[in-house]
């Protein structure tokens, strides 16, 4: 059985912090502020993969209000997230992600986003897509407060997973 999942995720700028996306350290005067490294697009695909999955969403499996997670690498969270699919007899098909902010601009990192991506997912880069936008100068975002990232994940259901 195939199935679909959607993420989405959002986190505002916050001074003193480093800009994590997609597990890549991106240069920028700020990061985005969270109780993990408040890394949007993986949370982005964790809740696209347990979307689809049947299995709720990242603050479920990963509560901000635990301080295990205080600081995690959110790379960490989305390989515990794809060892439990594997277990459950689910297999990614491919994710498509698409990060929206004004600056920096994510054309040189993408393909490096692409690898430590499909690296934590364990599938080959090209199951894996990582798309960038603007917000064209328009709300939260257009006003460079913050990022949000959308991702898809496909999965096929193995028997051991929810029908």
């Amino acid at each position: 059985m195939i199935r679909t999942g959607i993420g989405l995720d959002t986190h505002r700028f916050e001074a003193g912090r480093p800009l994590i996306l997609g597990g890549v350290r991106i240069e920028h005067d700020r990061g985005l502020a969270g109780h993990s490294d408040a890394d949007v697009l993986t949370h982005a695909v964790i809740d696209a993969l347990l979307g689809a999955a049947g299995e709720g969403d990242i603050g479920e499996h990963f509560p901000d209000s635990d301080p295990r997670y205080a600081g995690v690498d959110s790379i960490e969270l989305l390989r515990t997230v794809v060892a439990r699919l594997a277990e459950r007899g689910a297999q990614i098909v491919n994710v498509d992600a698409t990060v929206i902010m004004e600056r920096p601009k994510l054309g040189a990192h993408k393909r490096a986003l692409r690898a430590s991506l499909a690296s934590a997912l364990r599938i080959g880069e090209p199951a894996v897509n990582v798309k960038a936008t603007t917000g064209e100068g328009m709300g939260f975002v257009g006003r460079g407060e913050g990022v949000a990232a959308l991702a898809v994940a496909t999965l096929e259901m193995g028997s051991g997973a929810h029908a």
